[in-house]
């Protein structure tokens, strides 16, 4: 690979790993109340959530983009605290992934949380556990596989992104341009050698992670979208 591949890629998985990393402590909380809560906000908050599963990526990426810029809450927000605005930034991209790939790890741990019953939490209450012991040493060991596929989801689909991606990050060398920006820049210049490599890379990436949860953890698998 030449050095602009290599730096696209190197910028892919780094910005994979924090977000993944991002979504598991933003999501674990949402995803608890969403499968232990009685209240009549959980059907708006799940569907919330759910939307970048059924919203166009440019959608997402464009009212993102008006959030985060100079006349925007976010960008408004970030401006007064003397950190710019985060649009064709780094930054910028961590926090639209957040976003847009939220569902992909809050539906796993929700599944999850939601599999392990009432009768062991019960039981840890009977022996005077509080919530939060209850919760570290009991619902996150039983919901383990929710978190190893929605680990595998998020980072998956966080590498896949393009739209999101390309609306709040653009296409800078080394500091906003991914693989997936990278290929299109391939193809728009007709270079479709270089934009195999790198396709094919995502196809053999994509089946690797498919195969490690239809290995590990089949049934959070049906019926999602990675």
């Amino acid at each position: 690979m030449a050095a602009a591949e290599l730096a696209a890629v190197w910028l892919t998985l780094k910005l994979a790993g924090i977000v993944t990393a991002l979504l598991l402590v933003i999501g674990t909380p949402i995803a608890w109340w969403l499968a232990r809560t009685r209240s009549r906000l959980k059907g708006v908050v799940g569907a919330v959530v759910a939307l970048p599963l059924v919203l166009p990526p440019t959608v997402l990426g464009f009212y993102l983009l008006v959030a985060m810029g100079p006349n925007g809450p976010i960008g408004g927000l970030t401006q007064s605290l003397g950190l710019g605005t985060l649009p064709f930034t780094f930054a910028g991209l961590v926090i639209a992934s957040v976003f847009y790939s939220l569902p992909f790890v809050v539906q796993p741990l929700q599944n999850a949380f939601e599999a392990i019953g009432e009768r062991p939490l019960e039981v840890a209450a009977t022996l005077r556990a509080s919530p939060w012991d209850t919760f570290w040493s009991v619902a996150v060991p039983l919901a383990r596989p929710g978190f190893i596929s929605g680990a595998i989801l998020g980072f998956a689909h966080t590498v896949g992104e393009f739209g999101v991606v390309l609306m709040i990050g653009g296409n800078i060398p080394e500091k906003t341009r991914v693989v997936s920006v990278l290929i299109y820049d391939h193809v728009e210049a007709m270079e479709y050698a270089q934009a195999h490599v790198l396709a094919g890379g995502m196809v053999a990436f994509s089946f690797v992670v498919l195969l490690a949860l239809y290995t590990f953890n089949p049934q959070h698998l049906g019926g999602r979208r990675g």
